[in-house]
């Protein structure tokens, strides 16, 4: 069988780059390497292109860009070539043909419909949501306002300027009558719970709220309602046909399920499957669905959810490039629906090579 051109690209010019590298090097252990020819494309923290051909060790521990091979590379846009240009010293440059390109790119510039774009100028397939369901997801504003129209449960919210957030003590006072204390300030456009602050009051306002606009890097931050209950998830993955995974449960004893209690699990727990009745599992995985379809997603993407006191569903957000580590919370619920992670691998560059068709 002839092997799939496949390119993996890491790393990033976002908060989320040691995220990435984690994800991209968990990918490429757990992957099928007899069905894959492999190029490996690393984005520095200042935005250099790499072709790196080191190891997966110092990939994730992030010695890669002192590897004495790395050559500088550029992405076609010209879908005649579908694949990257090394560029060499001397002025000429080599032709790297590519059939597929899975992105473990997390935050802005990797999962905000940026990065989408280009690849559709390239012409080439590539894993997870297009560019646009990736930037409206990306953006929880519009994210709210989408999921709203489509009838889906969300938490009260109100969306912030910069440029018009000049009173604070007006707008602390407007949140406050609007979705009482304590309240949540989070970017619009960050991932991985930078800049989330739950705020209890006016001192706790400012500082939170301009974290959240610096975490932002666009000048808009939403605040949003105190939900009483506890978070969960469901793993979406599909084209026209559409798969769930397992619903799993967050359980934390702190204030918000912060960037050490995802990656470092500090004071948090995950259970997978839920702790909920079949009733709620069901609930939530249909809920799941019509967010995905709501969001015109594709490939796959994480949703989240919280299960109130009195046993509703409220929705929280969509992850269009969730976790990639064995561990992660998108493979985990997939393994418990049957699918393993290096399978699930091959499911997904299925799925993007089957949108160009």
């Amino acid at each position: 069988m002839k092997k799939i051109k496949l390119a993996v690209i890491f790393g990033g010019k976002s908060s989320e780059y040691p995220v990435s590298l984690h994800s991209s090097a968990s990918l490429l252990s757990q992957l099928h390497q007899d069905r894959y020819e492999l190029l490996l494309i690393g984005i520095t923290k200042t935005g250099k292109w790499l072709h790196y051909s080191g190891s997966i060790e110092d990939l994730e521990h992030d010695h890669w860009e002192q590897h004495p091979d790395n050559c500088a590379v550029v992405l076609s846009c010209s879908t005649a070539d579908r694949g990257f240009l090394e560029l060499r010293e001397d002025g000429t440059y080599q032709h790297l043909p590519v059939d597929c390109l899975f992105p473990v790119l997390h935050g802005k510039n990797g999962e905000d419909g940026t990065i989408q774009g280009l690849f559709e100028l390239s012409g080439i397939p590539y894993v997870g949501c297009d560019h646009m369901s990736s930037a409206i997801c990306m953006d929880k504003e519009m994210t709210h306002i989408i999921c709203e129209h489509a009838n889906i449960p969300c938490a009260p919210y109100m969306a912030v300027y910069e440029r018009e957030a000049k009173d604070e003590t007006s707008l602390y006072h407007e949140a406050q009558q609007r979705l009482g204390v304590p309240f949540f300030i989070k970017p619009c456009n960050a991932g991985s719970s930078f800049g989330v602050h739950k705020v209890h009051n006016f001192e706790e306002f400012t500082p939170a709220l301009q974290d959240a606009f610096y975490h932002d890097g666009r000048g808009k931050v939403i605040f949003e309602a105190t939900i009483d209950g506890f978070e969960i998830g469901c793993a979406v993955m599909g084209n026209e046909e559409l798969f769930t995974g397992s619903v799993d449960e967050i359980e934390t004893s702190a204030e918000l399920f912060d960037y050490a209690g995802k990656y470092e699990m500090v004071d948090a727990a995950i259970y997978c499957p839920a702790r909920i009745d079949q009733a709620m599992f069901d609930q939530a995985q249909e809920m799941a669905k019509q967010a995905y379809r709501a969001m015109n997603c594709v490939g796959m993407t994480r949703v989240d959810m919280f299960v109130t006191k009195d046993q509703r569903l409220i929705f929280n957000e969509l992850n269009t490039v969730p976790g990639f580590t064995d561990t992660s919370r998108y493979p985990t619920m997939m393994k418990e629906a049957g699918i393993p992670f290096s399978d699930l691998i091959d499911r997904l560059i299925e799925l993007a090579i089957e949108r160009r068709r």
